[in-house]
């Protein structure tokens, strides 16, 4: 009987267990190659992280690149924007002295009719005899002043009968009171104090009821 080609070629477990004791060398050789492929993998892995660190250096360097490039430019809009702050403010302390001035000089120069009255009061009063015809023209001068400083943003402190505010009164004196209800109240205001636009400009110096 033939016996099977296919038989023939195709060893056995028994017969590969023998051909490995009868060649060690190929035993070997399949080891060598096993560990050859382990370390390719391990190249390659070590490969693919180096790769991956790299390109998160490179994105990292990126970022810091751009955040230099952000704060240079911020730095230069800060130093533009304090040159136009220091502009604004130079030019707002001249405006502010000269409009200063001006008002300085807009009231000064609203007193005058004033005082062209009191010289013209002074000269009639050297001709009248009559005490109350100098008094008249005193009152009316004295009314067209306070209706300027009125104007003008000051008023006078109303002291005298209501209760002492130490924000708008100055105590040079106190008097003792009979009535309860009197102390604490402003008795009498020697010198009258004023208010321009709310604030005060000289305290009222007044006598208070103890």
């Amino acid at each position: 009987m033939a016996k099977d080609p296919q038989n023939q070629h195709t060893p056995t477990p028994d017969t590969e267990e023998k051909m490995h004791r009868e060649n060690p060398e190929t035993e070997c050789f399949d080891y060598v190659q096993d560990a050859s492929d382990e370390v390719n993998s391990q190249a390659d892995e070590a490969n693919e992280i180096i790769d991956k660190e790299l390109a998160d250096i490179d994105a990292l360097n990126k970022q810091l690149l751009d955040a230099q490039a952000q704060v240079e430019k911020e730095k230069k809009e800060y130093l533009f924007l304090m040159a136009e702050f220091d502009n604004f403010r130079k030019r707002t302390v001249k405006e502010k002295g000269e409009l200063i001035k001006n008002a300085s000089e807009s009231v000064l120069k609203g007193l005058l009719p004033i005082v062209d009255d009191f010289e013209r009061g002074l000269d009639a009063s050297a001709k009248i005899d009559d005490p109350a015809e100098i008094r008249k023209g005193m009152e009316l001068i004295y009314q067209k002043l306070i209706k300027y400083l009125e104007q003008n943003g000051v008023k006078a402190i109303e002291s005298t009968g209501n209760q002492f505010d130490a924000e708008i009164h100055e105590a040079i004196a106190m008097v003792p009171v009979q009535d309860e209800s009197q102390k604490g109240i402003v008795i009498d205001t020697p010198t009258k104090g004023y208010t321009l636009n709310d604030k005060v400009l000289r305290h009222a110096k007044v006598v208070v009821g103890q």
